[in-house]
């Protein structure tokens, strides 16, 4: 009798057991050769030799096909960055540095030396993405609580796999929603609890108690306004769905007990990694002027026809237009042409606000880096087939 699990991404993977029952791993091609455009067929099994259902539980059983799931999960991923990359080789370098931003970064290096915690604000989407290359120096040990603004436009799955991914860190992380609040009293809580020595040292030296004071930082258009004025419950910080409104620092009092400091968004000069900059500004996490938005859009498309929870079909029946996922230009001139008087911008531009307001469904264009040895989640146990021997690749 053999009990078949399919989805694994392995390729002839043979595993012995106690008693010459195995495990066979078939599937014709290298995981290195399998991509998200390609899923494999359903016939792509693991199949256990030898399996007797009276001997394992069905909870043992889940174990084993969800842990063949997540390294499915983790190689499509991958090649979708491989693929990304590949297509922003050939494309015009997306740049982005208005002149206010330099003033606000030597600001804020100044300020930083005043706050107690910093509350980094990131894009949900894309949290890598919206990360400062130099956050992490100009901190230092600096007390750091980072936020995922905009929970409500990825998926469940998304949320959890974030979580996971900074727990295993040790970093806490909120998930929150600034424009309708979530995860805004959490925050204000958790920047109190995390700066309450402030003022215990304060006290021992004799001195009068003071606020908190709390830095929010992040990329432009990420949402940290929104988030300060939730906190505020009332609009102390100009707050707007384009990036680059804030320009100036601005300290605010939330109650007797916590300052904020409201900063402009922070960029690189320079953005060196240009997948990051592609998903930036299919985010609007960057200025419109910085990109071609018929390439931008394009490449959205080629990424949307490669996720599993959109896929070609939600291009078509949302478009009534034939998607390959292959040339994302082409689908977009074949909008221009049926929707825009064969205007490419404006059907780009219809794109990229569709998957901004939701229109695929809530999805997020970053998951967590794979592990360096994704094989290693195969290190199950085998009890259910009586031995205790370990599964290794």
């Amino acid at each position: 009798m053999a009990t078949q699990l399919p989805g694994l991404l392995l390729n002839g993977v043979g595993l012995t057991l106690t008693g010459g029952r195995s495990i066979n791993c078939r599937n014709s091609q290298p995981p290195a050769a399998i991509s998200s455009a390609n899923p494999p067929p359903l016939s792509s099994t693991i199949q256990a030799v030898g399996w007797k259902g009276a001997g394992g539980s069905g909870n043992e059983n889940s174990k084993l096909f969800n842990a063949c799931e997540g390294i499915q999960e983790e190689y499509d991923w991958n090649d979708l960055e491989t693929e990304l990359y590949r297509w922003t080789k050939t494309l015009r370098p997306v740049q982005w540095y208005p002149g206010h931003i330099a003033k606000t970064e030597k600001e804020l290096k100044e300020q930083l030396k005043l706050m107690d915690v910093v509350i980094e604000v990131r894009d949900a989407r894309i949290p890598m993405s919206t990360s400062h290359p130099q956050m992490d120096s100009w901190l230092g040990n600096r007390k750091r609580i980072l936020v995922l603004n905009r929970e409500d436009m990825i998926s469940t799955a998304d949320r959890n796999a974030w979580a996971s991914y900074y727990a295993n860190q040790g970093i806490k992380v909120v998930f929150s929603n600034g424009q309708l609040g979530m995860g805004a009293l959490k925050l204000g809580r958790l920047a109190k609890a995390l700066a309450g020595t402030v003022n215990v040292k304060r006290k021992a030296k004799g001195l009068l108690p003071r606020p908190v004071r709390a830095g929010v930082v992040g990329y432009p258009n990420v949402g940290k306004s929104s988030l300060v004025n939730r906190l505020l419950k009332r609009r102390m910080c100009p707050a707007a769905p384009r990036p680059g409104v804030t320009r100036e620092l601005k300290w605010v009092r939330f109650g007797k007990d916590l300052e904020l400091l409201d900063s402009p968004g922070i960029i690189p000069m320079r953005i060196s990694d240009q997948t990051a900059a592609i998903k930036l500004a299919i985010c609007d996490d960057i200025g419109e002027r910085s990109y071609d938005a018929l390439d931008v859009a394009a490449i959205l498309v080629q990424m949307l026809s490669r996720l599993p929870t959109v896929g070609n079909k939600a291009l078509c029946d949302r478009y009534k237009i034939e998607a390959d996922g292959c040339c994302g230009k082409i689908f977009v001139q074949k909008l221009a042409v049926q929707l825009f008087n064969a205007d490419n911008n404006q059907a780009a531009f219809r794109i990229l606000q569709d998957f901004r307001k939701g229109k695929f469904g809530w999805i997020a264009l970053e998951r967590p880096p794979r592990r360096e040895k994704p094989r290693k989640l195969l290190h199950l146990s085998c009890e259910l087939w009586g031995g205790s021997e370990m599964l290794a690749s």
